[in-house]
C-alpha cells in the first residue's frame, strides 16, 4: 500500500456521516450564506455514489437534531440497505426513562444497527453539562444498553468530558472531530494538552473527521492539518482512531474524495497495518458493526474487519 492511500479491496469504513431529507425536517442549524450550499437534502442514494467512487464499503450514520423521531428514520435508512452498518442516533440523556427509550429503539425494525447516542453538547452554555446529574443517569443506560457515546464537544469542554469518562469506565467515549481544534488560527494549545488528558483514559477512541471544516475553507492544505492530526494520533494510538468523512458537511471545504485521499494523507507515517485500523478496524471494534443487538444489549455474531 503506497504512503498516503487508503486501503482498497478490503473494509474501508467511513464511521461518521450524515443523511437530511429537507421535506422532512428543517435542519435549523444550517443558516447563514456559508451554510447555503448544504440547505438541500442528502439522501442515501448521494451517499452511495460517493462511497462507491471512494471505495468505501461501510458507514456510520450520525444525528443531526436532538429530535426523537430521526433515530427511528435512520434505522430504518441502515435497514433498507447493505452500506449502513451503524447509526449514531439521539435520546434525550435527562429524561427519567431513558433506559426504557434505548431499549424500545433497540427493539424496533433496524433497531440493531442502532451502535451509539450522541447530544449536541457543543451548544450546551454550561460548560460541565456531562458532568450534570442527570445526564450521568443517562450516560450510564448507555453503557447499560451495550451503546458508545459520541463526543461533539469544543475545546474548552474536554475538561468536562475527561472527567466524565473516568467517571464512567464502563462506557465507551468517541470523540467527533478531534474537539473542533483552532485550526484557523494554528493554535495547538490549550488543546493539545487536554486532548491527551482525555486520550489517557482507554475507554476513549477518536475520530479522524471534521479537521479541514476548522481550517479555511478556501485556502486549507495537508500541512495545516497534520499538527492536529499528529497529536490526535499520538495521542490515542492508530488503534484508537477511525476516519470519518463528515460528509456532507466536508463539501464545505472539500469534496468526498479529497476528505478521504487526506486523511491517507495524515496517515502516511502508519504501517498498513494501522492505517487498516483507521479505515476499518477501530470503526467496527468500537461500535460492533455486524453484531445483533437484543433490547438488553446482548449480542452475537460479527463483522468481519
Amino acid at each position: 500500500m503506497a504512503p498516503g492511500s487508503v486501503p482498497r479491496g478490503s473494509l474501508v469504513v467511513d464511521a461518521h456521516h450524515h443523511l437530511w431529507d429537507l421535506s422532512v425536517r428543517d435542519q435549523d442549524w444550517i443558516t447563514g450564506p456559508a451554510l447555503a450550499p448544504l440547505r438541500r437534502s442528502f439522501t442515501e442514494r448521494d451517499l452511495r455514489e460517493e462511497t462507491a467512487a471512494s471505495g468505501v464499503t461501510a458507514t456510520v450514520l450520525v444525528q443531526t437534531v436532538t429530535v426523537a423521531d430521526e433515530t427511528p428514520e435512520m434505522l430504518a435508512t441502515a435497514r433498507a440497505g447493505d452500506l449502513i452498518a451503524g447509526v449514531v442516533g439521539w435520546t434525550d440523556l435527562t429524561a427519567p426513562d431513558v433506559a426504557d427509550t434505548l431499549a424500545a429503539l433497540l427493539a424496533l425494525p433496524g433497531g440493531e444497527h442502532l451502535v451509539g447516542i450522541r447530544h449536541q453538547v457543543q451548544s450546551e452554555p454550561d460548560p460541565a453539562w456531562l458532568l450534570r446529574p442527570d445526564v450521568h443517569r443517562g450516560l450510564k443506560a448507555v453503557a447499560a444498553a451495550g451503546l458508545a457515546y459520541d463526543l461533539v464537544i469544543l475545546p474548552h469542554q474536554l475538561s468536562a468530558a475527561t472527567t466524565a469518562a473516568g467517571e464512567l469506565p464502563e462506557l465507551t467515549f468517541v470523540l467527533d472531530h478531534a474537539a473542533k481544534p483552532p485550526i484557523a488560527s494554528g493554535d495547538l494549545e490549550p488543546w493539545a494538552t487536554r486532548l491527551r488528558a482525555l486520550a489517557g483514559l482507554p475507554n476513549t477512541v477518536a475520530k479522524l473527521s471534521g479537521l479541514h471544516t476548522e481550517a479555511d475553507w478556501h485556502t486549507w492544505t495537508v500541512r495545516d492539518l497534520r499538527p492536529y492530526a499528529d497529536t490526535l494520533l499520538d495521542a490515542f494510538g492508530p488503534d484508537r482512531v477511525m476516519f470519518g468523512s463528515d460528509w456532507p458537511v466536508c463539501t464545505l471545504a472539500a469534496s468526498y474524495g479529497r476528505t478521504l485521499a487526506t486523511a491517507g494523507d495524515l496517515t502516511d507515517a502508519l504501517s498498513p497495518a494501522e492505517r487498516a485500523a483507521v479505515f476499518g478496524g477501530t470503526a467496527v471494534e468500537t461500535y460492533r458493526l455486524g453484531e445483533h443487538r437484543s433490547p438488553g444489549g446482548a449480542t452475537g455474531g460479527h463483522m468481519g474487519s
